[in-house]
């Protein structure tokens, strides 16, 4: 069943390069309690995932945690050698995190597995972008068309999440004051001989 917004995300563990080579990453210590941004790719160093669709994401990297996002990762169906290796091609420091989901694992629990054996690449991830919000989905865009990334790009995805940013403090705001105005306002109308 393919994962949607408000959903959980599963258990699953990751493979980033770590100081002293290949480390897991289990998906609650990333998600638990923080504001992550994740994005998929078919594949890295191919045309439109390295040309097109992470620069954006470096390039608002620094827009995006200023809103509150404690990270920003990129996942695909590679090998941790393979994701550390686009890593350092694309100078992106400390702004994105590289998971590798060697086995296509996580991918397919979530259902968005991308069947592309045809093509000689086996089973990749279709192209798409999420907020996971305390281990919950609350935006998901999936590309339609896995050799674009625009309904998933950093530069269309932005507004969206404002406007979800936007959406919830409003909803916040509209709670207090119907909170204000409920213990504010008498039950029963109050006689005047008892306020006198």
């Amino acid at each position: 069943m393919t994962i949607s917004v408000g959903d959980t995300m599963p258990d699953a563990t990751f493979t980033a390069m770590g100081e002293e080579g290949p480390t897991e990453v289990k998906s609650a210590d990333l998600f638990s309690g923080r504001k992550v941004v994740l994005f998929a790719v078919p594949g890295a160093f191919t045309p439109t995932c390295h040309n097109d669709h992470l620069p954006g994401f470096v390039e608002k990297s620094d827009e995006l945690k200023a809103k509150g996002i404690d990270e920003i990762a990129v996942v695909s169906v590679n090998d941790v050698f393979v994701m550390d290796a686009w890593h350092t091609a694309t100078n992106s420091d400390d702004m994105i995190t590289f998971l590798a989901d060697g086995s296509g694992d996580f991918t397919k629990s979530i259902g968005m597995e991308l069947d592309l054996t045809e093509r000689g690449l086996g089973v990749r991830s279709l192209r798409f972008a999420m907020v996971v919000d305390d281990g919950k989905v609350s935006v998901l865009n999936v590309e339609d068309v896995p050799s674009s990334a625009k309904a998933s790009s950093a530069e269309i995805y932005w507004p969206l999440f404002n406007l979800f940013i936007i959406f919830h403090t409003m909803a916040g705001e509209l709670v207090r004051l119907f909170i204000l105005f409920v213990t504010s306002v008498p039950l029963y109308p109050v006689p005047v001989d008892l306020v006198a």
